[in-house]
């Protein structure tokens, strides 16, 4: 919180006729009043002529998995790859001649539509003695070779691919938070705020709980940060007392958010657990429907040993069954919480996220990376595939985020695709499920649908107006000005 009085004056709002001076006061909107010309109030400490640019509330990514965005440009970029050949001339490319060295990660394939397989054979030609691990972008699956299982000791390689539990085990060890410095974590969050971003969920599997508190104290102070724990950390949480929405640090900036358990797969690796099969898996494959990755019997304890201490759930469903059988347990215990991704939902349970009280936290940019893969393998079904209008319709409270580095820490991205279902000039996917954009902005800004006298001078400022702003653009959004508590966290005024 700032304690100074700030005025923006000539500030224009979406939703709103003429131009208006917003006052700031101690990290609060103080008052709101139409722009006259007169001088600011005494006692005033900034004053900032904003000439017509937009004010809207903040905006949150609820679903963010913050060290792994940060290390993300460490790491081989396997994006703008379109076959297992392209992705073994990337990695040969970048391993020296003759040596062995430090393991080589790279970040980014999706195999689903590829022409050829994944193979450990493949890899270890084109890698040597180089231990390799390439991750995939939808973080569940690795693609490893002969030196990374030996020396990570990695169990359950089949053929090369490492699934969902291994896949995550893999990543922790290479994922030390200790070894990322305070500055690199500080510029991450520096560029969200560049983007109009004043909070994220973070979903980093890790102890998030002391984490974030010393980052706050070495200065990565740009954003407000709900942190989840997993489930090998929830007993030290119990233990500890920590209570959804209790604050951790001296600065306010970092709260305790939910348990985060994972219920399946993903499409791309194609482990979401649906009630279909899915077509044209390779002979032998197991879980054709996909997986449930956490016995029912487990999660419903877990979630109730959350609910019990006063913590809440946020669970990862992606396949229409791992919906159901989330939204059956939470009916079960009676407990309110947040369906992460509900990227398949069947017709009958839309409206149960309405009756159960429930938030879908949603990930718009993946619709457009996932498109053809959902056409592919999930036929017939995707009419109701990350169908943001209907979860709308139904009474679902929205959330947009990123996932990231699943796709991009950039709000506008989510908001764009949430609007126009399309990217890079293609007709839109399914576009009975665009929702409004004052409806997407409202989910990327924790429901807020207005600045009001009163709430935390949590602000972005824009040079165009995004519930007007053609989708396509809407990517490329100027951020003015960005606004924690009344301090500018990035400003271009």
């Amino acid at each position: 919180m700032d304690p100074r009085s700030i005025l923006l004056r000539n500030a224009s709002f979406p939703s709103l006729q003429g131009l208006h001076d917003v006052a700031l006061h101690a990290g609060r909107i103080a008052a709101i009043r139409p722009a006259r010309g007169t001088a600011p109030g005494r006692g005033t400490d900034e004053v900032h002529d904003l000439d017509g640019r937009f004010v809207l509330p903040g905006l949150w990514d609820n679903h963010v998995h913050f060290t792994q965005w940060v290390i993300r440009q460490q790491r081989l970029d396997l994006t703008g790859t379109g076959s297992a050949a392209d992705v073994l001339a990337l990695v040969a490319a970048a391993i020296p001649t003759g040596t062995a060295g430090e393991p080589l990660v790279g970040f980014g394939f999706r195999d689903a539509l590829w022409p050829d397989s994944p193979t450990c054979a493949g890899l270890d030609a084109a890698s040597g003695t180089t231990p390799v691990v390439l991750i995939s972008a939808d973080l569940h699956c690795l693609w490893v070779n002969t030196a990374a299982v030996r020396t990570l000791g990695i169990t359950g390689a089949d053929g090369g691919l490492v699934r969902e539990a291994e896949c995550f085990r893999t990543l922790e060890k290479l994922e030390d938070p200790d070894t990322i410095s305070f500055e690199a974590y500080r510029r991450a969050a520096e560029a969200a705020a560049r983007r109009g971003v004043v909070g994220i969920v973070d979903f980093e599997n890790a102890d998030n709980l002391q984490l974030w508190p010393e980052r706050v104290r070495h200065g990565v102070d740009a954003l407000r940060v709900e942190v989840s724990v997993w489930p090998d950390r929830l007993a030290g949480a119990i233990e500890l007392g920590a209570k959804t929405g209790d604050v951790l640090d001296e600065c306010g900036l970092i709260t305790m958010g939910p348990l985060k358990v994972i219920v399946d797969g993903s499409l791309n690796t194609r482990t979401a657990w649906c009630w279909d099969p899915y077509p044209g898996l390779p002979a032998g494959r197991k879980h054709s429907c996909g997986q449930n990755t956490v016995p029912m019997h487990e999660l419903r304890m877990l979630m109730a040993a959350a609910r019990d201490a006063g913590i809440g759930a946020a669970i990862h469903a992606i396949g229409d069954r791992a919906n159901t059988e989330v939204l059956d347990i939470f009916e079960e215990l009676g407990m309110t919480g947040v369906i992460e991704h509900a990227q398949l939902v069947r017709e009958t349970d839309f409206a149960r996220f309405e009756e159960l009280g429930l938030a879908a936290s949603v990930q718009p940019e993946h619709a457009m990376d996932d498109r053809d893969v959902a056409d592919m393998f999930w036929p017939g079904r995707t009419e109701r595939a990350f169908a943001l209008a209907s979860l709308h319709r139904a009474g679902a409270n929205l959330r947009l985020g990123s996932d990231a580095p699943v796709a991009p820490l950039d709000p506008w991205f989510a908001l764009a695709s949430a609007v126009s279902r399309s990217r890079d000039g293609r007709e839109p996917w399914h576009p009975e499920q665009c929702v409004p954009a004052e409806v997407a902005l409202a989910a990327s800004a924790r429901g807020r649908s207005g600045v009001r006298v009163g709430e935390a001078a949590d602000l972005a400022v824009t040079e165009m107006n995004p519930l007007t702003t053609p989708g396509e653009q809407l990517r490329t959004m100027p951020v003015s000005a960005t606004l924690l508590g009344g301090r500018f966290t990035w400003s271009g005024l």
